[in-house]
């Protein structure tokens, strides 16, 4: 048993809020594909071995030539990698890459979706906001998410262009046939945008990570927030998202394991280009709490992102992977 004395001294020598070291596995790492602060929708990569500690490949230089977009990677059931990405919301075609390393990407195809005559979405505009890919194991389909508003915005109130966002979706096997027209994911009477979808770790079904695009002047206070809603199907029926897991003006979620499988990492940008957040929760269920960063004080952060990052989407890799980046991309500073 602990005398006082030692007692306090061990209590000091770790103590609440001091450092820590994070878990890696020498078998694991992450890649984030993402745009940068003043280049918007080029493609950069950075790299973390722990999930919380980031830095960029290719010297903080693009790694794509031909690629634009919100990045969003995802793995087929073929074992290759699946790019998403668009000109710009005024892109009437989503484009597609593969990539059987992540290295180089070679385009795949594209898909024009028709917004026509989309149920309880009447009048959409013809706006493609950040499509972003999720391939469903159990059904081995792709699901394809983007935003579309029906209202543009106006002198007087142009916040009503983002509050009449609602995610649209359509189903795939290959990204080159597509079943069925676009559809609402969402019942509810709300903006969103920025969806990603992951399997449901703490009950049967799916979770979708979005962002609430409601300004918070009109639904304090989970306006341009992060929020989850979980169902027991891909498509549905989602409820109403539970809380926020993010402060305000938040968005562009991107959710990892943590390399000991202990808990979800759940990014999210400060816009526009400020920095990023992160919470921390042990299942998609909760409870979250914010993690440190970006604070101005290095003993106080949990996590360093690369500065200026933007929007984009983290992938767990190999570390076999992750060595062949880092070679293929060379110039970042050292781990």
């Amino acid at each position: 048993m602990l005398t006082p004395a030692a007692a306090s001294v061990s209590a000091q020598e770790n103590p609440p809020g001091g450092p820590e070291t994070p878990y890696v596995d020498p078998d694991r790492a992450y890649l984030f594909a993402h745009m940068m602060k003043g280049d918007y929708g080029v493609l950069y990569y950075s790299v973390s071995v722990d999930g919380l500690h980031w830095r960029p490949l290719n010297g903080g230089r693009p790694v794509s030539a031909d690629y634009h977009g919100h990045a969003s990677i995802a793995r087929g059931g073929d074992g290759r990698y699946y790019l998403v990405g668009n000109k710009g919301d005024d892109d009437p075609l989503i484009r597609f890459w593969t990539s059987t390393d992540l290295i180089r990407w070679t385009p795949y195809g594209t898909y024009r979706p028709d917004l026509k005559a989309i149920p309880d979405h009447p009048h959409a505009l013809a706006r493609i906001g950040a499509p972003k890919l999720f391939f469903d194991t159990a059904s081995a389909r792709f699901l394809l998410s983007w935003h579309t508003p029906n209202l543009d915005g106006s002198p007087t109130d142009p916040e009503r262009y983002w509050g009449s966002q609602r995610t649209l979706y359509v189903l795939s096997p290959d990204l080159k046939r597509f079943d069925a027209k676009p559809r609402r994911l969402f019942a509810w009477d709300m903006a969103t945008i920025d969806t990603v979808v992951q399997p449901n770790d703490s009950g049967p079904g799916y979770c979708a990570v979005i962002k609430d695009e409601r300004y918070p002047s009109y639904a304090w206070v989970t306006g341009k927030t992060i929020r989850i809603s979980c169902a027991s199907t891909l498509t549905g029926p989602y409820p109403p998202p539970g809380p926020p897991l993010s402060p305000n003006f938040r968005e562009a979620p991107t959710v990892i394991r943590s390399p000991d499988d202990k808990d979800w990492l759940l990014y999210y940008e400060q816009y526009a280009g400020t920095s990023y957040g992160l919470s921390k929760a042990p299942t998609l269920a909760g409870p979250w709490f914010q993690v440190s960063g970006n604070s101005g004080v290095p003993e106080w952060n949990r996590y360093e992102m690369t500065p200026g990052a933007r929007h984009g989407s983290m992938i767990a890799i190999t570390r076999r992977q992750y060595d062949a980046l880092v070679a293929a991309f060379p110039g970042g500073s050292p781990p």
